[in-house]
Formats: C-alpha cells, sequence, structure tokens
C-alpha cells in the first residue's frame, strides 16, 4: 500500500497529467462561477416577467378604484386569464369584497400584509401573489392578484438541468484538449531529449530536430543546436589548441633531450657553447610556451586575476622600449605622452611587450610606438612598416596558435600565443585591440584602455 501510494502522489504524475487536471479545475471553476451568475440573472428575469403581469393588473385595478367602488368594477378586471389565476379585492379589515370566479373563498393574504411583490402563500401551489394598497372614496382597499411561476419554474428547471449536463462535458473536453496538446508539445521535447542523449563526444556535428511550428519548442529547439554548435566549435578549438601546444614543445623538448643524450654518451661535447647556444635558448623557449600556456588556460577557466594600483602606461613602455633587445636594421621612435589607467602593471608590460616583439619581429627598418590620450581613453599605438596584415585576416590574429606565415618555423613567427594573450589582458582590462593598416605601410596595433578617473 505504502508503494502504491508513492506511485499515485500527485508529484510522481506525468506533466499530461497534472497539466490536463489543472486545466479542468480551472474550466470548471470559472464555468460554475459563470453557471450560478447565468442562473442568478435567469431567475430574476424569468420570475420578474410572471410578477410583472401581476403588477400591471393590479395597477388597472387600482386606477379604477380611485374613482369607483369595487362593485362598480368592469367584471373583465376580475376575470382569469392564461396569465392571471385570481384577482381578490380586500377590505381594510381584509375580508374579500370582490373576487374573481377561480378565486379561494378566504384572503389570499392576511390581513395588514402591505404592498408585496411575487409572494408565495402556504396552500396555494405555484403561485405567486401581488397586492398594492389603494385609497379611495369608498374606502381602503387591498387588491390582490395571484399569478402561476410554473412556467417560470420549468424553465428554470429546464435551463438548470441543461448546465448541469453541459458543464462536465466542456470540463472534460477542456481536459482532453490540454492532454492532447501537451502531449503534442511533449512528443517534440522527447524527440529533442532522445536526440541530445545520443549525441556523443566524437558525434557534436549532430543537430535536433526543429519543429515546423514557430512556438516555444522550435526555440528550444533553435537554441539547443546553436549550444551544440558553440560546443562543436569549442570542442574543435581545444583539439587543435591541444595538438598545436603539443606541436610547438616537440621541438624545444627535443632538442633538449637530443643534447642530454649526447652529453650521457659523450660528456666532452657538453661544453658551455653548446649549453648557451642550444640547450638553454630552447629550455627556455619551452618555459615561455608553458608560462604562456598557463596564462591562457587561466583566462578560460575564471578570468585573469588582475591587482589594479594606477599605471603609467607611457612610463611601463617607455621601460620595455629600454629592455628591449633590438637589430641595427630596425630603427624604434616613441613618441610617449603621459597616459594614466587603473590596471596591473605585470599584465600591461606584457601587452607593451608582446606587442613590440610583434611588431620589431615583422618591421622591415622601422617601428614606431605612441602613447596618447582622448577625453575618455589612454592609446598605446605601435606602427611597423613590414607586410601587414590582410584585412581578412585581422579578425584571427588574436586567436591561439595562429601564424600568418604559411611555414611553422621557429624563426618566422614565435609561438603564435603572443598576441592571443594580448587580447586577453586588454579585455581583463576592458579594453579594446584593433588592427588596421599603418601610415607606415605595415600593420598598426592599437590598444584602447579607460583612464583613471
Amino acid at each position: 500500500m505504502r508503494n502504491l501510494g508513492i506511485v499515485c502522489a500527485p508529484s510522481r504524475w506525468g506533466l499530461r497529467v497534472r497539466s490536463a487536471l489543472i486545466a479542468a479545475g480551472v474550466v470548471a471553476v470559472v464555468v460554475l462561477l459563470g453557471a450560478v451568475l447565468m442562473l442568478s440573472l435567469l431567475y430574476r428575469s424569468l420570475y420578474g416577467s410572471v410578477d410583472a403581469r401581476a403588477l400591471a393588473r393590479i395597477t388597472e385595478i387600482t386606477g379604477q378604484l380611485h374613482t369607483e367602488t369595487p362593485a362598480a368594477l368592469d367584471p373583465a378586471l376580475l376575470a382569469a386569464t392564461s396569465h392571471i389565476e385570481a384577482v381578490q379585492i380586500l377590505d381594510s379589515t381584509g375580508a374579500p369584497v370582490r373576487s374573481s370566479s377561480a378565486a379561494p373563498e378566504r384572503a389570499l393574504l392576511p390581513p395588514s400584509s402591505g404592498p408585496v411583490t411575487g409572494l408565495s402563500v402556504d396552500g396555494l401551489a405555484d403561485l405567486r401573489v401581488s397586492a398594492r394598497t389603494v385609497h379611495s372614496p369608498a374606502g381602503t382597499f387591498t387588491v390582490v392578484a395571484a399569478v402561476s411561476g410554473e412556467p417560470a419554474e420549468d424553465a428554470f428547471h429546464d435551463v438548470t438541468l441543461g448546465l448541469a449536463l453541459s458543464v462536465p462535458i466542456v470540463v472534460l473536453a477542456a481536459a482532453a484538449a490540454t492532454y492532447a496538446l501537451v502531449g503534442r508539445s511533449l512528443a517534440s521535447m522527447e524527440a529533442i531529449r532522445a536526440r541530445v542523449a545520443a549525441i556523443g563526444t566524437s558525434e557534436l556535428a549532430q543537430r535536433v530536430p526543429v519543429p515546423a511550428t514557430r512556438d516555444e519548442v522550435a526555440r528550444l529547439a533553435t537554441t539547443m543546436n546553436e549550444m551544440l554548435a558553440r560546443i562543436q566549435t569549442g570542442h574543435a578549438a581545444q583539439r587543435r589548441f591541444l595538438a598545436d601546444a603539443s606541436h610547438e614543445l616537440r621541438s624545444p623538448l627535443a632538442t633538449v633531450v637530443a643534447g642530454l643524450e649526447l652529453a650521457h654518451h659523450h660528456p666532452e661535447a657538453l661544453d658551455e657553447a653548446m649549453i648557451g647556444s642550444t640547450l638553454l635558448p630552447e629550455a627556455l623557449r619551452m618555459q615561455k610556451l608553458i608560462d604562456d600556456l598557463l596564462t591562457l588556460a587561466a583566462a578560460d577557466d575564471h578570468g585573469l586575476t588582475l591587482r589594479t594600483i594606477d599605471v603609467d602606461l607611457d612610463d611601463i613602455t617607455a621601460t620595455v622600449l629600454g629592455l628591449q633587445r633590438r637589430t641595427p636594421a630596425v630603427e624604434v621612435t616613441a613618441q610617449l605622452h603621459p597616459a594614466q589607467v587603473i590596471g596591473d602593471p605585470q599584465a600591461l608590460t606584457r601587452v607593451v611587450r608582446n606587442l613590440i616583439d610583434n611588431a620589431l619581429t615583422h618591421a622591415h627598418s622601422t617601428v614606431a610606438v605612441t602613447t596618447s590620450t582622448t577625453d575618455h581613453a589612454a592609446l598605446l599605438v605601435i606602427d611597423d612598416d613590414g607586410p601587414g596584415i590582410p584585412a581578412a585576416d585581422r579578425s584571427r590574429i588574436f586567436d591561439r596558435f595562429v601564424r600568418l606565415q604559411h611555414d611553422r618555423a621557429r624563426s618566422s613567427g614565435g609561438t603564435g600565443l603572443g598576441l592571443a594573450i594580448v587580447a586577453e589582458i586588454v579585455a581583463a582590462h576592458h579594453g579594446t585591440v584593433q588592427v588596421s593598416e599603418s601610415p607606415l605601410g605595415g600593420a598598426r596595433l592599437r590598444v584602447t584602455l579607460p583612464l583613471r578617473t
């Protein structure tokens, strides 16, 4: 019995059943309230129409009594008709002084009843009595008229019976329609769920079916497909990232291993020249690559951690230029105007260093570095006279391991992570970095950072 109670608990019912029951309950309440209101108005209308006939006869008689005695009244005013069952004229003591032929011998109303409309009298089945008192020269009289309420009662009964039969039908129809419509929607959702459950990491190109209807389920399926596309793109980027990282690490690691094997078998070959020119540069290159990978991984995981203070962007740029290893073939010019921002000095130093390294790598003879300010931002602009960056490639040079050279030699452009790190650091400082054509003929990289306020 306990297990049966758990199965029958409302929380275990399906969405279709719960929706159908809720719809049935709401429709039942609304229909019942409407039925009560309609029956109330119908009751007043039917019985009001019946009582109006009695009042009309009473009005005619009282109008005559103002000038005539009851005995002189036209007999037609007291005659029973299809609408009027009985008419009585009572004196001040309540005794009938004149009545219709169908009226009972006793008074229809007790003495001193006062004006009444639609009164049901005991012993007079299905009759509704109305009365009015009139003061005439002959005395005070009460005119009483009785009408049959049976037609109104029959009509009211028929309507009540019709409502009693139709309300359950309406409620059941609403529940069935809700059950069917919810089931149709859930069928589409179940198809989406089944397709998502079948998609594995090797089948990210699959998509869920989108219903032809432009409803919430169709929008859900569209959103699900967009999410799958993002997951597929991210998965492919991750695989490319791993492949590129492995490729970049393989070369320096192979060089270091080969040097150590040579030193192991031929210790005399491990001299200062070999360490300084081969092993140490490759180890430093591998260390820098790993540091860059850790920086990007941290940015992907929880964002870069910044220690923000007041920073003079022009001072950082001057320091980087002073420590930069230059070549006689490339001339570096600088126009450094004061530009103070709030940021992490180490991270911003890395931005400036990476951008200048990139410019020196690609420049033919000239690199120009400028810092300045606008009304709301600090600017760092680096120009070179190198080959430039085609417009089609400007949106992807900040991706990881992107190098526009066709070869992947170490001398042709570094690891491809420098500009990716620049983009992450600048974004963490709520700034932007853009690429355009330089007046020198090469590339212009422009960093915009919010000014200290």
